[in-house]
């Protein structure tokens, strides 16, 4: 079980129970939710569970997430799944507390909506390309490997890494402007396996790169999504 720690806002340490994410620390959808707790300054105890941990067939996790899927978070006796509806809960939960919640998922409706709109493009559009990529290339022996599927998906997932990298000709640090959104820390994950595999062809992404280059600074980001591809 791994545990994580922080300070509040206040200085000092925030004293409820911590948080439980079940899931394995090397799956994305674990690690943006990681993440957010490491920016919010929550404590949270994390449970191994999926693939070579198994749990997740379990009655027992089934009763906590029908899916069989990661991650689960359990807040005292509130269960949530699904890792952008977490992420927006924990930024949900702390925002009459905590300012970093409210630069993280601002409540202004159309800031609000350009941010909600990266989200849902990288569950929606991005990742079923990706994955393919991801899969195929750290998660497949080399024999196994199709070879001609992973090409595709190298240049499919580098066109939408385009999209980004021309939006990004805002000249802003951040997606969406100064400040570091959701839309940054889940697109940021993704990003790590991106530039983390060798693929090839790989498109000149100037813009992209100097973005992600800002995300490697973040604390958050060196503990929880630097971690070796596996």
């Amino acid at each position: 079980m791994e545990s994580g720690t922080h300070d509040v806002t206040d200085g000092s340490i925030e004293m409820t129970e911590p948080l439980k994410i079940w899931g394995r620390s090397n799956s994305v959808n674990v690690q943006k939710v990681l993440w957010c707790c490491d920016e919010l300054g929550l404590r949270f105890d994390r449970i191994d569970a999926g693939m070579q941990f198994g749990q997740v067939d379990t009655p027992a996790y089934r009763r906590l997430n029908p899916n069989g899927r990661i991650p689960t978070l359990v807040d005292g006796d509130f269960v949530l799944w699904e890792s952008h509806a977490i992420l927006r809960y924990l930024a949900l939960r702390q925002s009459e507390t905590d300012s970093r919640a409210l630069e993280l998922y601002p409540t202004q409706p159309k800031i609000r909506a350009k941010l909600e709109r990266w989200l849902d493009w990288a569950l929606g559009t991005l990742q079923p390309v990706e994955r393919v990529l991801f899969q195929g290339l750290i998660r497949t022996p080399k024999q196994e490997r199709n070879l001609q599927a992973i090409h595709d998906a190298a240049i499919a997932t580098g066109q939408l890494w385009g999209l980004l990298n021309e939006h990004l000709a805002h000249g802003f640090p951040f997606i969406e402007g100064m400040t570091f959104t959701l839309a940054d820390l889940v697109l940021g994950a993704y990003a790590r396996r991106w530039f983390g595999i060798a693929v090839h062809p790989r498109p000149d992404l100037k813009r992209l790169e100097g973005w992600y280059g800002g995300l490697c600074t973040r604390e958050g980001f060196a503990r929880y999504i630097a971690q070796p591809l596996s």
